[in-house]
């Protein structure tokens, strides 16, 4: 079900009501079913994934907390195998056994297709919505009781609603158990002030996803449909908005997951922090999507040595990090490039460091002169890195790379109509700077603060703006597809 679809505006508020109607020791039922439904209404064979991940972590974590060093190992081995397992049969499968196929072909090993097919028809796996969210919640609940960090939960309906809680399920932000389980235990205090929060920081997401994010993509679609335009300022333009779509669309997705758990009383966390202000990149990926990054952090980097030990060890763990992040958004060797390129870049800011601090010190540039330039060097980066996480090949991005450099005319009205190009560029400006002085997780202050006549007065405006600047279509969450 959609955030932004009719049948879930109308699910919400049934589900809200119905929370606080009846009495505690139901609601986390009333929850959990309404999560299910929530999940499952348009294809209900995907519960099985999800039961059998939240059977799994259940048992593993409840056998996890009397018993040996080596039985520890053994349930939290059955715990990443079959989650694992599950994400890459369902998510990767395809793009291995393709990967695989094209090595052999390049070296002459070429194997048919109706061998192939004679076996398996990948084609036919349905990638399940959220499973990469869900598979990283879970597999950090057994980790974290395998580190002796939390005590496992006796009560299965209380976890299968952590696994499951529908604000969060599929697009995060990815919870941990030690935050999240506690809320969903807790009795419920009403508070009117939340409640009023909680509803701005849903309208916001709304109107970031179906005014700004949804606008914006009208012209990307257009722009990364003719990579072989000679227009390069549009395709420029094209990238450029698309870095804007996928941080308002994702961002948005995350001030409604907030929004609504806020009005039940519970509080995620956030998943954003003004990341087109970053001056680094190291900067950025500390404000970008901070509940993914910071659980490879705690469950991968620091694994596998993190920043301990030689600086080309710490290196090398960035390099594998970022490979990580790219596989992870998709099955697509864009997708694993577009990371790489990140740990590239990532690697020589941090190899660099040293000799471009002496190089500014001689030039006595000021600090907010070199925040500036590091602040115009990453968004360029992002505009053009992005451009591979936005195209269907590797071949497709270099086209619309070479051509994006190629200024044969300064044409940029793609969509033959000026006033919806001004439009995109004003929503960028006018999200941005409010982003800038209430950052991501504030925006209810520029409201509840008000005068009455004033907040009234913003409310109207805020329908009125939906009305006449939505786009009118049901456009998926992009972060739906990871």
């Amino acid at each position: 079900m959609l955030f932004n679809s009719f049948e879930f505006i109308l699910f919400l508020p049934l589900v809200v009501i119905g929370y606080y109607v009846i009495p505690h020791k139901y609601k986390w039922l009333w929850l959990l079913l309404n999560s299910y439904f929530f999940y499952s209404i348009h294809e209900p064979v995907l519960m099985i994934l999800l039961l059998a991940s939240t059977i799994t972590d259940y048992f593993c974590g409840l056998k996890m907390e009397n018993t040996t060093v080596k039985f520890k190992k053994l349930y939290l081995l059955l715990s990443l195998t079959i989650n694992l397992g599950m994400l890459f049969v369902f998510k990767y499968l395809t793009f291995f056994t393709s990967s695989v196929n094209d090595l052999f072909t390049f070296f002459g090993l070429e194997i048919s297709d109706q061998e192939t097919a004679g076996s398996y028809n990948f084609n036919k796996i349905l990638l399940p919505i959220g499973i990469s969210f869900y598979t990283f919640q879970t597999l950090s609940y057994t980790i974290d009781i395998y580190r002796g960090k939390i005590k496992p939960e006796k009560h299965f309906g209380i976890f299968a609603l952590y696994v499951a809680f529908f604000p969060q399920l599929v697009a995060g932000p990815i919870e941990r158990a030690s935050r999240l389980i506690p809320q969903l235990k807790q009795k419920l205090q009403t508070n009117i002030i939340n409640i009023k929060k909680g509803l701005i920081l849903v309208a916001w997401g709304y109107f970031l996803k179906v005014v700004v994010a949804d606008r914006l993509g009208v012209y990307v679609d257009m722009a990364f449909s003719d990579p072989d335009s000679p227009h390069g300022l549009s395709l420029i333009l094209g990238a450029f908005f698309f870095c804007f779509q996928i941080y308002f669309d994702f961002s948005a997705y995350t001030s409604i997951a907030i929004g609504i758990a806020k009005i039940i009383g519970i509080e995620l966390m956030q998943n954003f922090d003004r990341p087109f202000f970053a001056v680094t990149v190291r900067d950025f990926w500390q404000r970008w999507h901070i509940s993914f990054m910071t659980w490879l952090k705690d469950y991968l980097y620091t694994s596998i040595g993190g920043s301990k030990g030689s600086r080309l060890k710490t290196l090398r763990n960035i390099f594998i990090l970022f490979f990580i992040v790219g596989l992870w958004h998709g099955a697509n060797w864009t997708f694993v490039l577009w990371g790489i390129l990140n740990a590239i870049l990532l690697i020589l800011e941090i190899g660099t460091s040293s000799f471009r601090s002496k190089l500014f010190k001689k030039m006595g540039l000021k600090k907010r002169v070199i925040e500036l330039i590091g602040w115009a060097f990453g968004v360029s980066y992002m505009v053009t890195t992005l451009v591979f996480f936005r195209s269907p090949s590797i071949e497709h991005a270099m086209i619309y790379l070479k051509n994006m450099f190629q200024f044969k005319s300064l044409h940029v009205n793609i969509l033959g109509n000026y006033f919806e190009l001004f439009l995109c560029l004003a929503l960028i400006i006018a999200v941005q700077t409010v982003h800038y002085f209430k950052g991501n997780d504030k925006i209810y202050e520029l409201v509840i603060n008000q005068a009455k006549y004033k907040r009234w007065s913003l409310y109207l405006g805020y329908v009125f703006i939906i009305v006449l600047f939505a786009i009118n279509r049901q456009n998926t969450f992009i972060y739906f597809q990871f």
